[in-house]
């Protein structure tokens, strides 16, 4: 047990009565923010002809553009950010030649969501110790505990410099479809050149292929009357428009702005980096908040090199420390066993009720585990609560600035300079209370009947949840078809179907994915990303070591089945989202609406969930089964000297 679990060091407690009161305000705050139109409340950016430029690439980097229609590959990876990269590595440390991997992205360069968002105060929430993919093996030093988006982008940049992916990677492609040819076993895939005019269509083929694409890929709008008449600049941060602010990414100096009246909408993850930017150089920032986030202390700091030096000195430390950030977080870690990162996220009491823990929680006891995590967690937020009246010196400003739902509900968020900057007499704070705004209009946005001038208008309205999607393929707006003309969307979606281990689906040969349904989960997704990367590239060349190299590999009906029902059983551990104020993490409420469904249709959609007993114990399932060494629940099908030999795994 944990010091944090023991009680150590904790918030003091909550009376009953206190405690009833709050669960009263929680409910309230709930049912202001809750719509019927859930995940629906957007705009789908590629039906709208203005906005349709807020998905394109603004950054304009020239990229050699090749001719690949009509090309055969090994090894496509679908993505360029961390998890693309991964994948690439994975593969090559395992003995598969850099040649034979190819990277395709429809940005201009590597990075992912870090090649997109390169707006002023970004950072990584997560400490950059274990964030930063393939440290160890790159030898480098990030600057600081959390370091900045330019400086994310350039370790991706590295990555596939050290790896020798720069000329293995296509840029400016757009996955549309994909379908499965069981002759040749090999993927058709067709592409959209977003590059050239003159060729927009390519079509290649592939005999595996990895999505990377992300869950952070899909900006989304809300769909605010008269969105379209605004006549200032108007962009969301994941296309930053330094044109209109001044700056850059690596100099973000916004001189434009010293006589501008910036409106923000939007006070997530992102909206609390961009406002104290926004307020050191904006003549008024007007920040339009539906929900607050709960804000506590990041203490950033620069990178001490005496005890880098220590911390790196041993071999396999950088999954040693997500270890044991995952153990902090679901709080399991031992008492004995320090605390190595040693922030915030590491005092969390209950966000395991997101991400899963060891914990034995079952239908039976279900009802005492939420009520358990509610309790244990009221006294943190209250010190959350009481941060913000601490910093923020307007007791109205405060009040409304405090977050009234239980830490997992949101993903938490950490700065030290977002709450102040409401102590500054050009920012101001328009609490919509749960409500969407009434009105965009030429120069101004209505709440309410009152006009809020302003210039640019920014969105930090973040991207549509995972949540909204049912399979890998509709998250990629990508379509998907499989042995015998079956579709993903419909296998995964409508028919409630699994990916074993989550990462592979049957009819579907071939194809890879990394989460994050029926699989591990974790506040720092780039340990998840790594660790799907090496047991893909195990299960791929271990394959192929017995079966030769031209193969098709997928699970057995009765694995996925399997896989299915052990992911069901634990479902009772995400109980705890149900009752949480509308967000990006329960389909924006929709996700309430499970427990009015009959039981067995219940029991079908759990399939569907993550691995309820946490990373750790799902890592440990995936190491037993590659130790085994027995490939099993896979089904390959091998080609030799044109006679076809099936190998079943049971």
């Amino acid at each position: 047990m944990s010091n944090h679990e023991s009680g150590k060091g904790g918030a003091e407690a909550v009376s009953k009565d206190s405690q009833a009161e709050i669960e009263r305000k929680y409910t309230e705050e709930k049912e202001k923010r809750y719509r019927q139109d859930g995940n629906f409340q957007y705009i789908d950016l590629s039906k709208t002809d203005k906005f349709q430029s807020f998905a394109k690439d603004p950054w304009q980097q020239k990229v050699p553009q090749r001719t690949v229609n009509g090309a055969s590959f090994k090894y496509l990876i679908i993505g360029a950010g961390y998890g693309g990269l991964l994948f690439a590595v994975r593969l090559i440390e395992a003995g598969i030649p850099v040649s034979d991997i190819h990277i395709v992205d429809s940005a201009g360069g590597f990075g992912g969501t870090w090649y997109w968002n390169r707006y002023p105060g970004l950072m990584c929430d997560v400490e950059s110790y274990i964030y930063m993919p393939l440290l160890e093996e790159m030898d480098y030093m990030p600057t600081e505990k959390y370091v900045s988006g330019t400086e994310l982008q350039a370790h991706a940049d590295a990555i596939a410099t050290r790896w020798g992916l720069t000329d293995q990677a296509i840029f400016k492609y757009e996955l549309k479809d994909m379908m499965w040819d069981d002759k040749t076993k090999e993927w058709t895939l067709n592409f959209k050149n977003l590059a050239e005019d003159a060729h927009p269509n390519v079509s290649v083929r592939s005999q595996f292929v990895m999505l990377s694409t992300g869950v952070l890929s899909k900006p989304k709008l809300p769909n605010v009357p008269g969105i379209s008449d605004f006549e200032g600049s108007i962009f969301h941060t994941s296309r930053w428009d330094y044109a209109a602010t001044g700056g850059s990414p690596s100099n973000p100096n916004m001189t434009n702005l010293k006589d501008k009246s910036v409106g923000v909408i939007g006070t997530g993850a992102t909206g609390i980096q961009i406002v104290p930017a926004l307020a050191k150089w904006s003549k008024q920032v007007t920040v339009f908040q539906r929900t607050p986030s709960s804000v506590n202390e990041r203490g950033n700091k620069t990178t001490d090199p005496t005890e880098w030096a220590k911390l790196s000195a041993q071999k396999g430390w950088w999954r040693a420390r997500n270890e044991n950030f995952n153990a902090s977080v679901a709080q399991v870690r031992p008492s004995t066993t320090p605390n190595l990162i040693g922030d915030a996220w590491t005092t969390l009491p209950t966000y395991y009720a997101l991400i899963g823990s060891p914990r034995t929680v079952t239908r039976e006891n279900e009802a005492e585990h939420v009520k358990g995590l509610r309790e244990k967690d009221i006294p943190h937020q209250e010190k959350v609560r009481a941060r913000v009246s601490s910093i923020v010196k307007d007791a109205k400003t405060a009040e409304d600035l405090k977050p009234w739902y239980p830490t997992w509900c949101k993903r938490p968020a950490f700065h030290d300079e977002y709450l102040d900057a409401f102590n500054k007499p050009n920012v101001s704070l328009v609490h919509t209370d749960g409500k969407s705004i009434s009105k965009i209009n030429s120069k101004s946005v209505t709440f309410e009947g009152k006009d809020y001038p302003v210039d640019v208008l920014i969105f930090a309205t973040g991207y549509e949840s995972p949540s909204k999607y049912t399979d890998p393929s509709s998250r990629a707006s990508v379509t998907i078809i499989g042995r015998g003309g079956h579709s993903m969307t419909q296998k995964l979606g409508e028919q409630a179907g699994v990916m074993l281990q989550g990462i592979v689906t049957r009819d579907f040969p071939n194809l890879f994915q990394n989460g994050p349904s029926q699989s591990g989960s974790a506040a720092n997704f780039v340990f998840v990303l790594d660790s799907t990367a090496q047991h893909v590239s195990y299960i791929l060349t271990t394959a192929q070591k017995k079966y030769g190299s031209t193969i098709s590999i997928e699970p057995t009906a009765e694995a996925e089945d399997e896989w299915g029902y052990r992911v069901s059983q634990m479902a009772s551990h995400g109980k705890a989202m149900m009752g949480c104020t509308p967000s990006y993490m329960n389909a924006e409420g929709q996700m309430d609406l499970l427990a009015t469904l009959p039981q067995e249709v219940q029991d079908t959609l759990a399939r569907r969930g993550a691995w309820g007993k946490g990373i750790a114990d799902y890592h440990a399932v995936l190491k037993d089964w590659r130790e085994d060494g027995k490939l099993e629940g896979l089904e390959i099908t091998a080609c030799e000297e044109g006679r076809k030999v099936r190998e079943t795994h049971i």
